[in-house]
């Protein structure tokens, strides 16, 4: 998965800079809360009932607005790109680990990690010597 972001108006929100739909940015902030209220670790099976219910249709709550209570809001996602979209990805970036051994899927840090390491690189790509370049003709 690509990042790109525009430093000049950079989102608020990490969910907003990773994912490119509106959509995306909810199912993976409703991931994340899940995991959270399940200690950072929820295992395979309850991943693939998370899965189902979004592709079934989960009911968020009512947002509160000054005028007063909103309607129900009801979020609905493939499976399949819940997987392929969301889960998938946050994996490869290091959002999240999957430990094969105790099949389960655990919030992770390497995405900070492995962001801090680009910013090293960046680093060190400034302070190299310029290098020659010969145009065939």
């Amino acid at each position: 998965m690509v990042v790109l972001y525009d430093q000049f108006n950079m989102p608020d929100d990490v969910f907003d800079v990773i994912f490119a739909t509106k959509q995306q940015v909810i199912v993976a902030r409703l991931l994340i809360e899940e995991m959270k209220k399940k200690d950072g670790e929820i295992g395979k099976t309850e991943m693939s009932l998370f899965a189902t219910a979004l592709h079934d249709g989960l009911k968020l709550g009512k947002p509160q607005t000054a005028i007063g209570p909103k309607k129900e809001a009801l979020i609905s996602y493939n499976k399949r790109q819940f997987y392929d979209r969301i889960l998938t990805p946050m994996k490869t970036m290091g959002l999240i680990d999957y430990d094969l051994y105790k099949k389960t899927y655990k919030l992770s840090e390497k995405f900070n990690k492995n962001m801090m390491r680009i910013g090293l690189m960046w680093l060190q790509e400034l302070r190299k010597p310029p290098r020659e370049f010969t145009v065939k003709r």
